[in-house]
């Protein structure tokens, strides 16, 4: 463990998943201070019956409020397991993780599902999910895609974030998508903090995420081996 005067880590994603993040991050020891780079914001929309629906396929734990309460006895796939807890506690009964990736999450569902089971339902946010979407069309099932919410880049960094960054505690910086770390990198050039991540290792979901930070002169860019949190906080100096 590094100095107590180098012990911050920023938490970038929004809610809902920032919260978890932030306790999983104490309790190693370290000090989170929330940064999220995107402000997601709920969209109205009609979703189909639950009762002509197989299973729904979330790639996001951003979708679960707009599944409550009428999808919470319907089979639920997720990305990843923070998204499976998180379902469980909202009440969900029917949870399997993936545990990965978009593409793991594809083969979860044509690994327990069959197409003649019924259509899957894919909620998701604003320009996302039509990867997915196309993968579960290839392997045969009929997919109803709705956005159920958007997410805008956030514009400035929280002023409790940028004093730590000017300050020289914060030893590390997580990253959940190639989205959020764009956003972040905008937001960190127009406040002129470029030269405050030289101390500062940046730790990516992925391999697009890293790459995008690549555009900031951080100590060191990490990719996690799997795109799953726990994989991320392995990565943590």
């Amino acid at each position: 463990m590094a100095d107590s005067g180098h012990r911050a880590v920023l938490i970038t994603r929004p809610e809902p998943g920032a919260r978890q993040t932030a306790l999983r991050v104490a309790a190693l020891g370290l000090t989170p201070i929330m940064a999220a780079a995107l402000v997601v914001e709920p969209l109205p929309g009609r979703l189909p019956p639950a009762a002509g629906i197989a299973a729904v396929v979330a790639a996001s734990g951003n979708v679960l409020d707009a599944c409550l309460p009428g999808f919470r006895d319907t089979i639920l796939l997720t990305v990843g397991d923070a998204t499976a807890a998180r379902a469980r506690a909202l009440g969900f009964t029917r949870v399997t993780s993936a545990d990965g990736d978009a593409a793991a999450l594809a083969a979860l569902a044509a690994r327990l599902l069959r197409p003649a089971d019924g259509p899957l339902l894919l909620p998701c946010g604003r320009g996302q999910g039509a990867v997915l979407a196309t993968m579960l069309r290839q392997a045969g099932f009929r997919v109803n895609r709705r956005v159920v919410y958007a997410a805008r880049p956030a514009r400035t960094l929280p002023p409790a974030a940028a004093a730590a960054l000017r300050s020289g505690e914060v030893r590390a910086a997580l990253f959940f998508s190639a989205e959020t770390a764009r956003a972040f990198v905008r937001m960190i050039q127009r406040a002129g903090l470029s030269g405050a991540l030289g101390g500062v290792d940046a730790l990516a979901i992925g391999g697009a995420a890293g790459v995008a930070l690549q555009a900031l002169p951080w100590r060191h860019v990490g990719v996690a081996a799997k795109p799953t949190q726990d994989a991320m906080l392995a990565l943590l100096p």
